[in-house]
């Protein structure tokens, strides 16, 4: 609990340090960059934070950073990292490349996730239709390092034209997940591309 603690009060202090801003989202049809639509039914916090994971991502949440994290990638062209910069080249890194298989992509997510040291665990792959495409669905456990809190989380991704979409979504397990997982299920299944 302690170390719960220490992590909301640095990531309280990333965001009053004028890092980042955050934006309220209203219920309501919503487009994401240029191509991705989506519904929603409560309000978010979108995280203006291009440097969490890159420009052809949104970083929303609705209990806070170190809670919940809905990731939205709309649009992200072939050899284009799924991160941002960290400026450290002994970071690898994560590109998506154009006719990639969807556990290919899964790996895309597993390294971004893991890049601070945390054990990601696949438990669900499968093929499911998404924003009007073929697409598929994984689901994963996440062991985050700074204080062993065992998240769940749920992707939802397709590519398109050479492009890739995707939503993806990471919570604690024991309340927060289950709490907000009927919401994001909504949002995934009202995504269109246009």
């Amino acid at each position: 609990m302690r170390k719960m603690a220490h992590v909301f009060v640095l990531a309280c202090a990333f965001l009053l340090s004028g890092c980042v801003s955050v934006i309220k989202v209203a219920p309501g049809e919503r487009t994401v960059g240029e191509h991705l639509q989506i519904s929603l039914k409560g309000a978010w916090n979108h995280i203006d934070a291009p440097a969490m994971c890159g420009p052809h991502c949104q970083v929303w949440t609705m209990e806070g950073l170190p809670i919940d994290q809905l990731l939205i990638y709309s649009g992200l062209e072939n050899d284009q990292p799924i991160h941002a910069d960290s400026g450290q080249s002994s970071l690898k890194a994560f590109r998506f490349r154009s006719g990639m298989q969807p556990d290919q992509i899964v790996a895309l997510f597993e390294g971004l996730l893991t890049r601070n040291g945390s054990t990601f665990k696949l438990t669900k792959l499968e093929q499911i239709p998404f924003a009007g495409t073929k697409g598929f669905h994984f689901e994963f456990k996440l062991i985050r390092k700074t204080d062993n809190v065992e998240l769940l989380g749920t992707g939802t991704a397709t590519e398109s034209k050479g492009t890739l979409f995707a939503i993806v979504y990471q919570a604690p397990r024991l309340m927060f997940y289950p709490k907000h997982q009927a919401n994001v299920a909504d949002i995934i299944n009202s995504a269109k591309i246009k």
